[in-house]
């Protein structure tokens, strides 16, 4: 009986999830219908087994497993792990439609920091058509990525393309659970993590109107024969699926909507995927060898854990001599602990508000009549450097940007709102105009920390292109969209080295492993915004943890900020990598590092809540008691030295400190007791080697 119930919240989730596809996207009923299909056979109250530090390293047999995977799938000439079809005929049926050649694998950063990078070359006989995999294999870290390409190098347009799977394998994990988030609405529950059986009918997955706002693609495999931790990169509208199959879990993913024919010298290209490859069956340790991946090959090497200070926001309409005064007046200890100021939206012309005046990428002549310039030079000389806003996708009616768009053809994509029109990265024109004019401004104003906000959905635009300029061919818009964004992104680190991008689109909703290539989200999500009378929302403090214990099992660097009052409790409630407030630096350096979830909570406030960072030397316990909580919680860590000597103490209570085995403080843990309700500890560990004593 119990097993048929299992297969009626199967069936009614495949539904549910059908539905959703069919939704109208960027809706509310979108959202409703995708976390209904989640409560049906998915729970986020669940706690971890501790893991030894032995368990976290990647073995022989981790990374063997992920070679022979690699070759097997991907540099194989049988079963690709990635299909499409050419006039209908799928590749992987028709493998003989083909000509393949598979080259060497590259020296180790040939291509990709830390990896080694093969080329898979598909010539369709029948055709002008040309496939490229690009393929790389990251030894160290069991971990394994690609992409396809398909290029029309003929005179003729194409066959139609359709069905373009960057993945369509099997994942060898056996009988599996799966580990997924929400994305960001925003909700006090976002990037919340998920754990459901892999269901035997599809469990699908997208993105909400081109942004990730219903679900992260991010993906923790976790089954009785080992795990496989997967990630999609597509700036777009990303599509995932996983089904229960004999042997393991079917895994496909694409971008969404996607069928066209190419015209002559025409090139579209796959999602990226990744592939990190863990035994065990404590998926903690996939969790982990993921984000040491990205902090290693993926994070470009200029990002760090950074502390920001906010010198103006978007209402402040202050002079540059006034910023300038503001800046000499910091106290030498805010400046030397930060890293950046944080000027927001407004600094251009404005003609009713920040909002309404975007696409003028010049500095206000009125208050900056020498640009942003004499800014950032003093935040230079206070040893700091310089955080600027731009949200340069979108221009308003009457801007510096739109009045040039409007002179092109096919530059500019009408949002049918004065205030919503968006740059058409598509076409190569309009792509290099913008790239040379935000990658100017940021030289010219001294930027060091480029903010890049996308305030809207684009998916409906982008349809829209598809009828007005390519003949209807789905999904060809966004395509080449999301193709230029990169390569405009790219340019900006290309042109000003150094740069640090700030990944902002409404909060978190463009988070994705090839925007990890290029930024940081330093807003993860506008829940922690303040209303127009500056309230906030009652709950944000557990919000902000519950954020920060559920966007930390995929993302090593991330940041947000809480305005209001600082009290105690608020401000050690917005502990993250990359914050807006000076202090806890001694503590935020660990969570770049190895991520214990230790104490779950959502954001009840009946229960405690508790997340460790680290590596197995040191690191630092972040302990919550919530305001109808119990005065005293046993914290058992993880990720330790079970024959260690560690040193313990409460940061703020260095007369605290005590030693303890590894193996205690992973068996019976300690109990943490905090006077007042709600609270808040910080609980320190480190070997005697270590140091890091108080």
């Amino acid at each position: 009986m119990l097993y048929r119930f299992k297969i009626l919240f199967c069936l009614l989730q495949a539904f549910l999830m059908l539905i959703s596809s069919f939704s109208v996207y960027d809706s509310l009923f979108k959202w409703k219908v995708d976390r209904a299909a989640l409560r049906l056979t998915s729970t986020a109250d669940f706690v971890f087994e501790p893991v030894e530090a032995e368990a976290m390293r990647v073995t022989e047999a981790e990374r063997a497993r992920c070679r022979a995977w690699f070759e097997a799938n991907v540099l194989t000439t049988a079963t690709p792990a990635y299909d499409f079809t050419v006039g209908g005929r799928s590749l992987r049926k028709h493998l003989s439609d083909w000509q393949i050649e598979v080259g060497p694998l590259s020296a180790e950063g040939a291509y990709r920091r830390g990896g080694k990078t093969a080329f898979v070359t598909l010539r369709h006989k029948k055709s002008a058509l040309t496939a490229m995999v690009e393929a790389t294999l990251y030894e160290a870290y069991a971990t394994c990525e690609w992409t396809v390409s398909v290029k029309n190098g003929g005179d003729a347009d194409s066959p139609v393309i359709g069905s373009f799977y960057a993945a369509d394998c099997t994942l060898d994990t056996g009988r599996s659970d799966v580990y997924f988030s929400k994305g960001s609405i925003p909700e006090p529950d976002d990037f919340e993590l998920q754990r459901s059986p892999v269901a035997p009918t599809e469990m699908r997955f997208n993105a909400n109107g081109g942004r990730t706002a219903s679900f992260l693609p991010y993906f923790n495999v976790s089954g009785a024969a080992g795990g496989v931790t997967a990630a999609v990169g597509w700036t777009g509208q990303w599509f995932a699926s996983l089904r229960q199959c004999v042997g393991g879990v079917r895994f496909k993913a694409k971008q969404e909507f996607f069928r066209a024919w190419l015209t002559p010298g025409e090139t579209v290209r796959s999602p990226l995927v990744s592939l990190t490859f863990y035994g065990g069956d404590n998926p903690v340790k996939g969790f982990n060898v993921f984000r040491s991946w990205e902090r290693a090959c993926v994070y470009t090497e200029s990002a760090f854990p950074l502390t920001c200070t906010v010198l103006a926001g978007e209402f402040d309409r202050r002079t540059a001599a006034e910023y300038v005064d503001q800046i000499n007046a910091y106290p030498e200890e805010t400046c030397s602990d930060t890293d950046y100021l944080w000027r927001d939206a407004g600094w251009y012309t404005i003609n009713g508000d920040w909002y309404d005046s975007v696409g003028n990428w010049t500095p206000d002549p009125l208050r900056f009549p020498d640009g942003l310039g004499p800014v950032s030079d003093a935040a230079r000389a206070r040893g700091m450097g310089f955080l600027l806003w731009f949200e340069p996708e979108r221009c308003c009616e009457g801007t510096e940007v739109y009045n040039e768009c409007v002179r092109h053809e096919g530059w500019l994509i009408a949002g049918g709102d004065k205030n919503r029109n968006m740059v058409n990265l598509a076409n190569d024109g309009a792509c290099d105009y913008l790239s040379s004019l935000i990658a100017n401004a940021i030289r010219e104003n001294g930027v060091g920390l480029y903010r890049q906000d996308f305030n809207f959905s684009a998916l409906e635009l982008w349809r829209r292109a598809d009828r007005q300029w390519y003949g209807g061919r789905t999904g060809i818009e966004e395509n080449h969209y999301v193709t230029n964004l990169y390569r405009f992104l790219d340019t900006l680190l290309a042109v000003n080295p150094g740069l640090i991008i700030d990944n902002c689109a409404s909060g978190g909703k463009r988070i994705d492993l090839e925007m990890s290539r290029r930024s940081v989200p330093l807003w993860r999500s506008d829940y922690n915004c303040a209303s127009s009378d500056g309230s906030l929302p009652p709950d944000i403090e557990e919000a902000t943890q519950a954020m920060t214990y559920g966007l930390s099992f995929w993302l090593p660097l991330h940041g947000t900020g809480v305005g209001g009052e600082q009290t105690r409790y608020r401000r050690m409630s917005a502990i993250v990598p990359c914050a807006q407030q000076a202090g806890f630096s001694d503590v935020r350096r660990f969570m770049e590092q190895n991520y214990f979830p230790l104490i779950p909570g959502g954001t009840r406030t009946d229960r405690w809540h508790a997340m460790q960072f680290g590596s197995a030397e040191a690191g630092a316990a972040l302990v919550y008691r919530r305001c109808q909580a119990a005065e005293s919680c046993r914290v058992t860590f993880s990720g330790l030295i079970p024959a260690a000597e560690y040193t313990v103490y409460d940061r703020d209570t260095p007369g605290s400190a005590f030693t303890a085995t590894g193996e205690s403080l992973m068996r019976e843990g300690i109990a943490v007791t905090v006077p007042e309700a709600p609270g808040a500890a910080v609980w320190m560990y480190a070997t005697q080697e270590a140091g890091n004593r108080p």
